[in-house]
């Protein structure tokens, strides 16, 4: 009987997979700068339109809080962990994604309407600290290979951010980085399965050499 080797992964594919998921990012990410170039050339300030815990004004603002920000320094901080952050997660659990990124946007919003101080909240930074501590912890209970290699670079890259869910200054909403942590753990533990990876290349010929080494010893 002939044999047909059997590929389980396609390298190509997953090239253009860590493109497209870069491209995704990289177009929200751009959306952003707009509406703060807008904002700065317009003179309107959007800050008023952030969240302020308790009033109603401040509940419906969850949904166009995270895409104001304060000056471009503060969009600037964000931008680069907001690309690290988003590719690694669309790319190593597309799946988990489609419930990862409304779950944390919504969910830290709520949570810093409930719970955090009286003042206006904007950014997107509970959003990049939800993905942090999403690709950290699945990479930490899964411990395969890719979850593992993702783990470790976002922590290398990005481990520092556990500080910025501790109060700080006063102008840091480190409630939405708190909320978003949290909301991005729960998440890695209840999603852990929900991304299964195909197996390593393995062909046909690879197990009949295993048998010829065997048969040799």
């Amino acid at each position: 009987m002939l044999s047909i080797p059997r590929v389980l992964s396609n390298p190509h594919k997953d090239v253009l997979h860590l493109k497209r998921s870069f491209s995704i990012v990289a177009s929200f990410t751009l959306a952003l700068w707009l509406i703060k170039i807008i904002e700065s050339f317009s003179g309107i300030e959007l800050f008023k339109y952030g969240i302020y815990p308790g009033q109603m004004s401040g509940l419906a603002a969850i949904l166009w809080a995270p895409l104001i920000h304060s000056s471009f320094s503060h969009l600037l901080a964000n931008t680069a962990p907001l690309l690290i952050l988003g590719t690694a997660l669309l790319y190593g659990y597309p799946k988990s994604a489609k419930i990862v990124v409304p779950a944390v946007y919504i969910g830290t919003g709520l949570g810093v309407w409930l719970f955090a101080r009286q003042s206006y909240h904007i950014g997107i930074s509970g959003l990049t600290f939800g993905f942090m501590f999403f690709v950290f912890t699945i990479g930490v209970i899964r411990w395969d290979r890719r979850a593992s290699v993702l783990s470790m670079l976002v922590f290398f890259l990005y481990g520092g951010m556990i500080w910025g869910i501790f109060p700080s200054k006063p102008d840091i909403s480190f409630e939405s980085h708190f909320f978003g942590a949290v909301i991005g753990i729960v998440l890695a533990i209840l999603l852990r399965n929900y991304d299964l990876y195909s197996p390593e290349k393995k062909y046909s010929w690879e197990n009949e050499d295993d048998e010829d080494e065997d048969d040799e010893s």
